[in-house]
């Protein structure tokens, strides 16, 4: 059996989703593998920052993606302020409501922030008192206050190194069908076998060696060091613990050297190891190819229970 980790993580959608499922819900490790995050890495923006997912993958896929493989429905608004607010009015702590992405950084109530990072980020709304908006955010704050104003200025989604909608708010979520999550993880194979794309994110692990060579930059770093390598690490984590359980042995065994190595980075990192930082990069540049290769392999070629079909990438 796959040691599994437990405790804190940037998984704001997975443990947002987690709130509102409540006890029918199979947990955020579940639900994160089942976005398919973890099955990539690549490079994003003119700043060049890491990003331990799939270079085709963005959150509202995973999101969509999850819900449905889980057997879950909801309604969705985008683009519109006045809609978006209107949602919020309707919040409660019993139809909570999913915001985001909106900006971290433009939250005002983290400390030590106060401007744009281009830090993505979702919060449960669960309920208005006047222009006053109240939320559990995942990251730490319990049933938080905000200005409606600070949120709208947060969520208008244009600081990120992907385009998402402005405004996306999530709401009215309700079970449509029973799935076991076994049966969603292995459902969820085909998708990730689609987005491991053994040349492209080798290419994007060297690339991010070369990065670490030539010499990040504050914000690169940052990003690195304050997110990315713990999520990235905890993604294959969860990804091996789910993997070992439907029996995908092969798989599951190149996902644990792959948490293994990412998780290795954040102190080369911190203490600016260089040299040994890009080697790490190097030596995962080939593991996407090959855990594709041991997904095939341990499903036979052939995916079982594969009720769905494998979710359209962009």
């Amino acid at each position: 059996m796959a040691l599994r980790y437990l405790g804190n993580g940037p998984y704001c959608t997975a443990n947002s989703l987690s709130i509102i499922f409540g006890d029918d819900g199979p947990g955020p490790a579940t639900i994160e593998v089942l976005t398919g995050s973890p099955y990539g890495i690549s490079i994003h923006g003119d700043d060049e920052y890491t990003y331990f997912t799939p270079d085709r993958w963005n959150p509202e896929f995973g999101i969509t993606s999850a819900l449905d493989l889980l057997g879950w429905e909801c309604d969705r608004t985008a683009g519109s302020a006045d809609a978006a607010v209107a949602v919020l009015r309707g919040a409660s702590r019993e139809a909570p409501v999913l915001v985001g992405p909106v900006e971290m950084g433009l939250l005002p109530y983290i400390p030590g922030l106060g401007r744009a990072i281009g830090a993505d980020h979702n919060v449960v709304v669960v309920g208005m008192e006047g222009d006053l908006v109240r939320a559990h955010d995942v990251q730490g704050w319990p049933f938080v206050t905000m200005p409606l104003e600070s949120l709208l200025k947060a969520w208008q989604a244009d600081t990120f190194a992907y385009r998402v909608d402005a405004y996306a708010v999530r709401s009215n979520f309700r079970r449509t069908r029973m799935v076991d999550p076994h049966t969603a993880v292995r459902r969820s194979l085909p998708t990730a076998i689609e987005l491991l794309d053994g040349p492209e994110s080798a290419a994007a692990a060297e690339r991010s060696a070369r990065i670490v060579e030539a010499g990040l930059t504050n914000m690169q770093y940052k990003y690195l060091v304050e997110y990315q390598v713990q999520a990235g690490a905890r993604r294959f984590a969860d990804a091996t613990a789910q993997l070992d359980a439907i029996g995908c042995r092969r798989a599951a065994a190149v996902a644990d050297r792959q948490a293994l190595l990412i998780g290795s980075l954040q102190l080369l990192l911190v203490t600016h190891e260089a040299a040994r930082a890009a080697a790490t990069f190097r030596e995962l540049a080939p593991t996407y190819g090959q855990l594709r290769q041991a997904l095939v392999d341990d499903l036979g070629q052939r995916i079982p229970d594969s009720g769905v079909a494998a979710a359209r990438i962009r």
